[in-house]
């Protein structure tokens, strides 16, 4: 049940990170209550022998308050005697999902500046009453298993672990504990906008309690779904397996392996594979993933998330479209595509490119690899302008050598709930 006792507050957040809590934790602190108070109460451990804390504050710029809010959160870690850094967002032109653009480019911005000052976790002050919201948003998306589990306790994202401490205690006791040491905090006045999902959503909780919808009963129901979530996961695992490979960084999926697994577990190998291949962060939309595995099974070619999907002989061959690496680029040595580094005698003046049609015309002798044409056609090669210098997955080495960033071990980690 969520904590409403501010007694417990505390041990709630002691105890999140035991036995092995980490020497040093990043607190992100936007200067509303609930995570104010989870800095406050970090912090109180830190006095007492917990971790040693560095605090961050993303500006996002899209509120004329949003700068004085960074610089007070800024002089309350002052006062604590507390590091403290405030990142900049520049949002450029305020269309599209403006909310979510937002959340992506905090999350990418404090796990670049927590890698850079050699932090590994960051906690964040999500609420059980943010759980309950949540809920309610996915419901209404018509999410599955995973969306209605809700926000993780903790969750390794871009190289960092977002830890949520306070996922068990409610924000009128957060505010109770901050009153009661007289420390201010901000109200944002978007939490009253009623455009926004979540407002609604706290609008909608409020109206469905006489039903017995509550924080509580949500929170519970949440924690049951991840439960489902865990073991559909494990089923994958044991699905990736038996079941697939990967081969020159394409996936390989064993056709009647596929088909024969339960439908919930072969659209989590399949949408897992797409995200392993293209480097995106979240599974296709239900529906798009439905269809496109369906006709993959029938035998017809599907594309999907920057990737082609080929039947052929034995398995679905899952590679990179060529046109989604139509335009990557980059320079001997680094990584192109998120999925390749080619080693080799570079010289200035060349790069990395994808090999596409002009290139694999100078590669007679590509068949021979037994590759598929549009996995070649998306491989990486290495260019001096229009001159082609090496293709090493294409049967043109000529020194270079090509490394994959990921492996068979690397899709079934992905499936694993953390």
């Amino acid at each position: 049940m969520p904590v409403t006792d501010q007694a417990e507050l505390a041990t709630l957040v002691r105890t999140f990170f035991t036995p092995s809590p980490p020497a040093r934790l990043g607190v992100a602190v936007s200067g509303g209550g609930d995570s104010v108070a989870l800095l406050h109460l970090l912090n109180d451990w830190r006095l007492e022998g917990g971790p040693d804390l560095a605090v961050v504050t993303v500006d996002h710029g899209l509120r004329p308050e949003a700068a004085a809010e960074a610089a007070g959160v800024a002089a309350a870690a002052k006062v604590l005697g507390l590091p403290h850094r405030i990142l900049k967002w520049e949002c450029g032109e305020e269309s599209g999902n403006l909310p979510d653009r937002a959340r992506r480019a905090r999350y990418g911005l404090i796990a670049d500046w927590a890698k850079a000052v050699g932090i590994g976790t960051v906690a964040l002050g999500h609420t059980a009453d943010d759980q309950a919201e949540t809920l309610l948003m996915r419901l209404a998306r018509g999410s599955g298993v995973d969306g209605l589990s809700g926000m993780a306790a903790a969750r390794d994202h871009r190289g960092v672990r977002w830890a949520r401490p306070l996922l068990e205690a409610r924000r009128a006791a957060l505010r109770a504990f901050l009153l009661s040491r007289r420390v201010s905090w901000i109200e944002d006045p978007t939490n009253e906008d009623a455009t926004y999902d979540r407002v609604k959503a706290r609008a909608a909780l409020a109206a469905l309690a006489p039903l017995g919808v509550t924080v509580e009963g949500l929170v519970e129901t949440a924690g049951r779904m991840a439960m489902a979530r865990a073991a559909l996961a494990a089923a994958a695992v044991a699905l990736a397996r038996r079941a697939a490979r990967v081969e020159a960084g394409d996936v390989i999926l064993e056709r009647e392996a596929l088909a024969g697994a339960a439908e919930e577990v072969r659209y989590r190998l399949f949408a897992q594979a797409l995200m392993l291949i293209s480097g995106a962060d979240y599974r296709p939309r239900f529906e798009a993933l439905k269809a496109a595995c369906a006709t993959a099974l029938d035998g017809t070619r599907a594309t999907l998330s920057g990737c082609i999907i080929l039947p052929r002989k034995g398995g679905l061959h899952i590679t990179r479209e060529p046109a989604a690496v139509a335009d990557v680029t980059a320079h001997p040595g680094e990584v192109w595509d998120g999925r390749w580094r080619l080693i080799g005698p570079s010289e200035p003046g060349q790069e990395l490119r994808a090999l596409g049609e002009a290139g694999l015309a100078e590669c007679p002798g590509w068949r021979a690899t037994g590759l598929p044409r549009p996995s070649l056609l998306a491989s990486p090669a290495v260019w001096q302008g229009d001159h082609l210098i090496a293709a090493p997955l294409a049967g043109r080495a000529e020194g270079w050598a090509a490394e994959c960033l990921y492996d068979r071990t690397s899709l079934v980690h992905g499936l694993i709930v953390h």
